[in-house]
Protein backbone atom coordinates (compact mmCIF):
# COMPACT_ATOMS: atom_id res chain seq x y z
CA UNK A 1 0.00 0.00 0.00
CA UNK A 2 2.56 2.49 0.59
CA UNK A 3 4.59 1.87 -2.40
CA UNK A 4 1.22 2.60 -4.22
CA UNK A 5 1.10 5.86 -2.46
CA UNK A 6 4.34 6.59 -3.53
CA UNK A 7 3.69 5.55 -6.95
CA UNK A 8 0.21 8.15 -7.00
CA UNK A 9 2.66 10.62 -5.30
CA UNK A 10 5.07 10.84 -7.76
CA UNK A 11 2.71 10.29 -10.87
CA UNK A 12 0.58 12.97 -9.86
CA UNK A 13 3.85 15.40 -9.21
CA UNK A 14 4.81 14.83 -12.82
CA UNK A 15 1.48 15.52 -14.23
CA UNK A 16 1.59 18.89 -11.72
CA UNK A 17 4.84 19.71 -13.44
CA UNK A 18 4.22 18.89 -17.16
CA UNK A 19 1.23 21.67 -16.71
CA UNK A 20 2.99 24.02 -14.91
CA UNK A 21 4.76 27.16 -16.42
CA UNK A 22 8.41 27.32 -16.19
CA UNK A 23 10.11 28.67 -13.44
CA UNK A 24 11.94 32.03 -13.84
CA UNK A 25 15.29 30.27 -12.77
CA UNK A 26 14.15 27.82 -15.92
CA UNK A 27 13.68 30.41 -18.50
CA UNK A 28 16.24 32.95 -17.70
CA UNK A 29 18.54 29.44 -18.06
CA UNK A 30 17.32 28.11 -21.56
CA UNK A 31 17.28 31.82 -22.54
CA UNK A 32 21.48 32.03 -21.51
CA UNK A 33 22.00 28.98 -23.79
CA UNK A 34 20.60 30.65 -27.16
CA UNK A 35 22.50 32.93 -29.50
CA UNK A 36 20.98 36.20 -29.65
CA UNK A 37 17.77 36.34 -31.20
CA UNK A 38 17.45 38.54 -34.85
CA UNK A 39 15.31 37.98 -37.99
CA UNK A 40 12.20 38.58 -39.34
CA UNK A 41 8.44 37.31 -39.36
CA UNK A 42 8.88 35.36 -42.04
CA UNK A 43 6.61 34.81 -45.29
CA UNK A 44 8.41 34.13 -48.81
CA UNK A 45 7.70 36.76 -51.26
CA UNK A 46 5.58 34.18 -53.47
CA UNK A 47 3.20 33.89 -50.79
CA UNK A 48 -0.12 36.04 -49.99
CA UNK A 49 -0.81 34.15 -46.94
CA UNK A 50 -0.38 31.41 -44.28
CA UNK A 51 -2.18 28.96 -46.60
CA UNK A 52 -0.05 29.78 -49.94
CA UNK A 53 2.83 29.46 -48.18
CA UNK A 54 2.31 25.56 -46.91
CA UNK A 55 -0.04 24.25 -49.47
CA UNK A 56 0.79 22.01 -51.99
CA UNK A 57 0.36 23.89 -55.02
CA UNK A 58 1.54 26.92 -53.63
CA UNK A 59 4.58 25.40 -51.68
CA UNK A 60 8.11 26.89 -52.72
CA UNK A 61 10.96 25.38 -51.48
CA UNK A 62 13.19 27.11 -53.77
CA UNK A 63 12.08 30.30 -52.93
CA UNK A 64 12.38 29.70 -49.65
CA UNK A 65 16.11 28.08 -49.43
CA UNK A 66 17.26 31.21 -51.87
CA UNK A 67 15.35 34.00 -49.00
CA UNK A 68 16.69 32.11 -46.01
CA UNK A 69 20.10 31.83 -47.65
CA UNK A 70 19.49 35.92 -47.57
CA UNK A 71 18.65 35.99 -43.71
CA UNK A 72 21.98 33.58 -43.34
CA UNK A 73 24.25 35.79 -45.09
CA UNK A 74 22.91 38.99 -42.52
CA UNK A 75 23.41 37.06 -39.86
CA UNK A 76 19.60 36.58 -39.10
CA UNK A 77 19.44 33.63 -36.79
CA UNK A 78 15.24 32.97 -36.09
CA UNK A 79 12.39 33.34 -37.91
CA UNK A 80 8.79 33.69 -36.59
CA UNK A 81 6.54 31.34 -39.07
CA UNK A 82 2.51 31.63 -39.13
CA UNK A 83 0.85 28.45 -39.59
CA UNK A 84 -3.08 28.29 -40.27
CA UNK A 85 -5.21 24.92 -38.90
CA UNK A 86 -7.11 25.31 -42.49
CA UNK A 87 -3.92 23.84 -44.05
CA UNK A 88 -3.64 20.67 -41.66
CA UNK A 89 -7.87 20.08 -41.92
CA UNK A 90 -7.45 20.30 -45.74
CA UNK A 91 -4.12 18.19 -45.97
CA UNK A 92 -3.19 16.82 -42.41
CA UNK A 93 -0.01 14.81 -43.67
CA UNK A 94 0.76 16.95 -46.70
CA UNK A 95 1.15 19.58 -44.28
CA UNK A 96 3.53 18.33 -42.01
CA UNK A 97 5.60 16.91 -44.38
CA UNK A 98 6.02 20.54 -45.71
CA UNK A 99 6.40 21.76 -43.01
CA UNK A 100 8.87 19.30 -41.47
CA UNK A 101 11.15 20.67 -45.43
CA UNK A 102 10.29 24.21 -44.25
CA UNK A 103 12.10 23.39 -41.00
CA UNK A 104 14.98 21.39 -42.64
CA UNK A 105 15.56 24.18 -45.07
CA UNK A 106 15.83 26.62 -41.89
CA UNK A 107 17.84 24.32 -39.97
CA UNK A 108 20.60 24.02 -42.98
CA UNK A 109 20.56 27.68 -42.94
CA UNK A 110 21.22 28.10 -39.05
CA UNK A 111 17.69 29.61 -38.86
CA UNK A 112 15.67 28.42 -35.76
CA UNK A 113 11.58 28.91 -35.73
CA UNK A 114 9.00 30.55 -33.41
CA UNK A 115 5.58 28.44 -34.39
CA UNK A 116 2.51 30.78 -34.48
CA UNK A 117 -0.90 28.73 -34.04
CA UNK A 118 -3.98 31.45 -34.27
CA UNK A 119 -4.14 34.96 -35.14
CA UNK A 120 -6.91 37.75 -34.75
CA UNK A 121 -5.42 39.73 -37.69
CA UNK A 122 -7.03 40.95 -41.35
CA UNK A 123 -9.44 38.88 -43.11
CA UNK A 124 -12.19 37.02 -41.91
CA UNK A 125 -13.22 34.28 -43.98
CA UNK A 126 -10.76 32.05 -45.69
CA UNK A 127 -10.72 28.61 -47.60
CA UNK A 128 -8.21 25.84 -48.48
CA UNK A 129 -7.09 25.99 -52.65
CA UNK A 130 -6.40 28.95 -54.67
CA UNK A 131 -6.23 32.08 -52.57
CA UNK A 132 -7.13 35.36 -53.64
CA UNK A 133 -4.72 37.89 -55.53
CA UNK A 134 -3.17 40.54 -53.48
CA UNK A 135 -4.88 43.97 -54.33
CA UNK A 136 -2.48 46.50 -55.95
CA UNK A 137 -0.90 48.80 -52.90
CA UNK A 138 -2.80 47.31 -50.05
CA UNK A 139 -1.01 46.05 -47.21
CA UNK A 140 -1.21 42.34 -46.07
CA UNK A 141 -4.86 42.19 -48.26
CA UNK A 142 -4.64 38.20 -48.33
CA UNK A 143 -3.82 37.81 -44.98
CA UNK A 144 -6.16 35.51 -42.74
CA UNK A 145 -7.39 35.04 -39.33
CA UNK A 146 -7.23 31.92 -37.44
CA UNK A 147 -9.52 30.63 -36.30
CA UNK A 148 -12.21 34.02 -37.49
CA UNK A 149 -15.43 34.55 -36.21
CA UNK A 150 -17.43 31.55 -37.60
CA UNK A 151 -15.27 28.55 -36.05
CA UNK A 152 -14.89 30.26 -32.97
CA UNK A 153 -18.16 30.96 -32.43
CA UNK A 154 -18.70 27.18 -32.85
CA UNK A 155 -18.40 25.17 -29.47
CA UNK A 156 -18.26 22.12 -31.36
CA UNK A 157 -14.84 23.61 -32.89
CA UNK A 158 -12.63 23.20 -30.33
CA UNK A 159 -12.39 19.80 -30.69
CA UNK A 160 -10.88 19.99 -33.78
CA UNK A 161 -8.88 23.10 -32.92
CA UNK A 162 -7.45 20.79 -29.93
CA UNK A 163 -6.55 18.09 -32.28
CA UNK A 164 -4.58 20.02 -34.51
CA UNK A 165 -2.58 22.59 -31.68
CA UNK A 166 -1.90 19.12 -30.00
CA UNK A 167 -0.84 17.03 -33.12
CA UNK A 168 1.49 19.77 -34.36
CA UNK A 169 3.03 19.81 -31.00
CA UNK A 170 3.57 16.31 -30.55
CA UNK A 171 5.34 15.83 -33.81
CA UNK A 172 7.97 18.35 -32.90
CA UNK A 173 7.70 18.88 -28.74
CA UNK A 174 11.64 17.89 -28.76
CA UNK A 175 12.53 19.71 -32.45
CA UNK A 176 15.34 21.59 -31.86
CA UNK A 177 15.08 23.08 -34.90
CA UNK A 178 12.21 24.73 -33.09
CA UNK A 179 12.99 27.77 -30.86
CA UNK A 180 9.44 28.16 -29.13
CA UNK A 181 5.43 28.17 -29.73
CA UNK A 182 3.90 31.47 -29.92
CA UNK A 183 -0.07 30.27 -29.04
CA UNK A 184 -1.82 33.46 -30.34
CA UNK A 185 -0.50 36.46 -32.44
CA UNK A 186 -2.70 39.45 -31.10
CA UNK A 187 -5.50 38.07 -29.22
CA UNK A 188 -8.44 40.71 -29.11
CA UNK A 189 -7.27 41.82 -32.11
CA UNK A 190 -10.67 43.41 -34.68
CA UNK A 191 -12.73 44.17 -31.93
CA UNK A 192 -12.49 40.76 -30.33
CA UNK A 193 -11.12 41.92 -26.94
CA UNK A 194 -11.97 39.49 -24.07
CA UNK A 195 -13.70 37.38 -27.14
CA UNK A 196 -10.63 35.84 -27.14
CA UNK A 197 -9.55 34.78 -23.77
CA UNK A 198 -11.37 31.79 -23.75
CA UNK A 199 -9.64 30.57 -27.10
CA UNK A 200 -6.35 32.28 -25.24
CA UNK A 201 -7.00 29.99 -22.28
CA UNK A 202 -7.88 26.89 -23.97
CA UNK A 203 -4.51 26.89 -26.30
CA UNK A 204 -2.21 27.19 -23.33
CA UNK A 205 -4.06 24.10 -21.87
CA UNK A 206 -3.81 22.53 -25.08
CA UNK A 207 -0.08 23.10 -25.10
CA UNK A 208 0.87 22.59 -21.14
CA UNK A 209 -0.86 18.97 -21.56
CA UNK A 210 1.42 17.78 -24.37
CA UNK A 211 4.55 19.74 -22.44
CA UNK A 212 6.76 20.61 -25.19
CA UNK A 213 10.60 20.92 -24.25
CA UNK A 214 10.47 24.62 -26.07
CA UNK A 215 8.99 27.15 -24.38
CA UNK A 216 5.21 28.99 -24.75
CA UNK A 217 4.35 32.15 -25.03
CA UNK A 218 1.76 34.92 -26.46
CA UNK A 219 3.25 37.97 -26.87
CA UNK A 220 1.42 41.22 -25.43
CA UNK A 221 0.49 43.97 -28.07
CA UNK A 222 -1.80 46.26 -27.11
CA UNK A 223 -1.43 48.01 -23.92
CA UNK A 224 -4.52 50.03 -23.70
CA UNK A 225 -7.10 49.55 -20.04
CA UNK A 226 -9.33 47.55 -22.27
CA UNK A 227 -6.65 44.89 -22.70
CA UNK A 228 -6.35 44.22 -18.69
CA UNK A 229 -7.71 41.16 -18.60
CA UNK A 230 -5.54 39.16 -21.95
CA UNK A 231 -2.07 41.00 -21.04
CA UNK A 232 -2.36 39.66 -17.24
CA UNK A 233 -2.92 36.24 -18.53
CA UNK A 234 -0.67 36.46 -21.47
CA UNK A 235 1.80 37.60 -18.69
CA UNK A 236 1.36 35.37 -16.00
CA UNK A 237 1.12 32.13 -18.39
CA UNK A 238 3.74 33.02 -20.98
CA UNK A 239 7.53 30.62 -20.33
CA UNK A 240 9.41 33.77 -22.02
CA UNK A 241 7.83 37.00 -22.66
CA UNK A 242 7.51 38.15 -26.20
CA UNK A 243 5.81 41.54 -27.21
CA UNK A 244 5.33 43.95 -29.86
CA UNK A 245 6.45 47.71 -30.28
CA UNK A 246 6.07 49.91 -33.71
CA UNK A 247 7.03 52.73 -31.80
CA UNK A 248 9.80 55.23 -31.16
CA UNK A 249 12.48 53.94 -29.11
CA UNK A 250 11.72 55.83 -26.46
CA UNK A 251 8.52 54.78 -25.64
CA UNK A 252 10.32 50.84 -26.98
CA UNK A 253 12.83 51.31 -24.28
CA UNK A 254 10.50 52.07 -21.67
CA UNK A 255 8.01 48.93 -22.41
CA UNK A 256 11.12 47.20 -21.89
CA UNK A 257 11.92 48.39 -18.32
CA UNK A 258 8.10 47.38 -17.60
CA UNK A 259 8.54 44.01 -18.52
CA UNK A 260 11.47 43.45 -17.05
CA UNK A 261 9.91 43.41 -13.97
CA UNK A 262 8.15 39.91 -14.69
CA UNK A 263 12.01 38.89 -14.57
CA UNK A 264 11.77 36.66 -17.48
CA UNK A 265 13.81 36.71 -20.61
CA UNK A 266 12.22 39.26 -23.59
CA UNK A 267 11.89 39.11 -27.33
CA UNK A 268 10.43 41.83 -29.41
CA UNK A 269 8.65 39.67 -32.07
CA UNK A 270 7.38 42.19 -33.98
CA UNK A 271 9.25 46.10 -34.81
CA UNK A 272 10.52 47.82 -37.35
CA UNK A 273 7.52 50.47 -39.59
CA UNK A 274 9.97 53.14 -40.86
CA UNK A 275 6.48 55.62 -40.61
CA UNK A 276 6.30 55.24 -37.69
CA UNK A 277 9.96 55.85 -36.13
CA UNK A 278 10.59 52.01 -35.41
CA UNK A 279 13.96 51.36 -37.62
CA UNK A 280 16.61 49.48 -37.53
CA UNK A 281 19.35 51.90 -36.78
CA UNK A 282 17.61 52.98 -33.53
CA UNK A 283 15.94 49.75 -32.32
CA UNK A 284 18.27 47.16 -33.04
CA UNK A 285 21.24 48.01 -31.35
CA UNK A 286 18.91 49.10 -28.63
CA UNK A 287 17.45 45.82 -28.02
CA UNK A 288 20.86 43.90 -28.43
CA UNK A 289 22.23 45.98 -25.49
CA UNK A 290 18.93 45.35 -23.62
CA UNK A 291 19.90 41.56 -24.42
CA UNK A 292 16.06 41.57 -25.98
CA UNK A 293 15.31 39.26 -28.82
CA UNK A 294 14.33 41.20 -31.97
CA UNK A 295 12.14 40.17 -34.59
CA UNK A 296 11.15 42.49 -37.44
CA UNK A 297 7.96 42.12 -39.54
CA UNK A 298 8.87 41.74 -43.27
CA UNK A 299 11.68 40.34 -44.90
CA UNK A 300 11.65 39.98 -49.34
CA UNK A 301 8.82 42.23 -50.65
CA UNK A 302 6.52 40.11 -52.32
CA UNK A 303 2.56 39.75 -52.80
CA UNK A 304 1.47 40.54 -48.97
CA UNK A 305 2.41 44.33 -50.20
CA UNK A 306 3.70 45.13 -46.71
CA UNK A 307 6.34 48.33 -48.08
CA UNK A 308 2.77 49.68 -47.84
CA UNK A 309 1.74 51.19 -44.56
CA UNK A 310 -1.29 49.50 -42.50
CA UNK A 311 -3.92 52.52 -42.97
CA UNK A 312 -2.24 54.13 -46.28
CA UNK A 313 -3.30 52.29 -49.34
CA UNK A 314 -1.66 52.93 -52.09
CA UNK A 315 -4.40 52.23 -55.38
CA UNK A 316 -1.73 52.35 -58.78
CA UNK A 317 0.57 50.08 -56.51
CA UNK A 318 3.70 52.59 -56.97
CA UNK A 319 6.35 51.55 -54.79
CA UNK A 320 6.75 54.33 -51.68
CA UNK A 321 9.56 56.42 -51.07
CA UNK A 322 9.36 55.27 -47.50
CA UNK A 323 8.93 51.66 -47.35
CA UNK A 324 6.86 50.28 -44.05
CA UNK A 325 8.17 46.98 -43.82
CA UNK A 326 10.30 44.90 -45.59
CA UNK A 327 13.95 44.91 -46.64
CA UNK A 328 14.97 43.66 -49.79
CA UNK A 329 13.51 43.46 -53.50
CA UNK A 330 13.11 40.58 -54.77
CA UNK A 331 16.18 40.76 -57.07
CA UNK A 332 17.91 41.10 -53.30
CA UNK A 333 18.69 44.93 -53.85
CA UNK A 334 17.56 46.40 -50.14
CA UNK A 335 15.60 49.17 -49.77
CA UNK A 336 18.34 50.81 -47.78
CA UNK A 337 22.23 49.68 -48.26
CA UNK A 338 22.58 51.78 -44.60
CA UNK A 339 20.09 49.21 -43.22
CA UNK A 340 21.60 45.83 -44.21
CA UNK A 341 25.28 47.21 -42.85
CA UNK A 342 23.74 47.99 -39.39
CA UNK A 343 21.70 44.81 -39.55
CA UNK A 344 25.20 42.49 -40.58
CA UNK A 345 27.88 44.58 -38.01
CA UNK A 346 25.31 43.76 -34.93
CA UNK A 347 25.13 40.62 -36.18
CA UNK A 348 28.91 40.00 -36.47
CA UNK A 349 28.48 39.52 -40.31
CA UNK A 350 30.80 42.50 -41.25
Amino acid sequence: MRYLFILITCLCSSASFAQSRWTTEQANAWYKKQAWMTGCNYQPASAVNQLEMFQETTFDPTQIDKELGWAQELGFNTMRVFLHHIAWTSDKEGFKKRLDNYLDISAKHNVKTILVFFDDCWNDKYAPGKQPEPKIGVHNSGWLRDPGTDIRNNPDSLKMLEAYVKDILTVHKDDKRILMWDLYNEPGNNGYVDKSLNLLKQVFSWAKTVNPSQPLTAGVWNYGAHFENLNKFQLENSDIITYHHYGYIDRHQAKIADLKAYKRPLVCTEYMARRNGSLFQTILPMLKAENVGAINWGFVSGKTNTIYAWDTPMPGGKEPELWFHDIFRQDKTPFSENEVKTIKTLNGKK
